[in-house]
């Protein structure tokens, strides 16, 4: 059986950055997935252009190319595939 941690599912689409920000902060406890979390701007940009609907990690590297992409939505995010990626860069 696989352990999925809780985390919020109650809150409403933030209608400002310092509210996505704390939601982020809120989940990134609950989650303690260990690396640290970015918050993509009001307009979505990083979303829009990476897709990442409706869950997804990425690594992007300094060359700007995606070095690591997780799987879709809660069941496909493994923080320990993306720690390895990072390691491995």
């Amino acid at each position: 059986k696989t352990f999925f941690p809780k985390a919020s599912m109650e809150h409403y689409d933030p209608k400002t950055i310092e509210e996505r920000r704390a939601v982020a902060g809120e989940c990134e406890t609950a989650l303690q997935y260990g690396i640290r979390t970015y918050v993509d701007d009001m307009e979505d940009a990083v979303n829009t252009t990476y897709a990442a609907w409706p869950t997804r990690l990425y690594l992007v590297g300094l060359d700007g190319r995606v070095v690591y992409a997780g799987g879709l939505g809660h069941y496909g995010m493994k923080p320990a595939e993306l720690e390895d990626a990072i390691v491995f860069i």
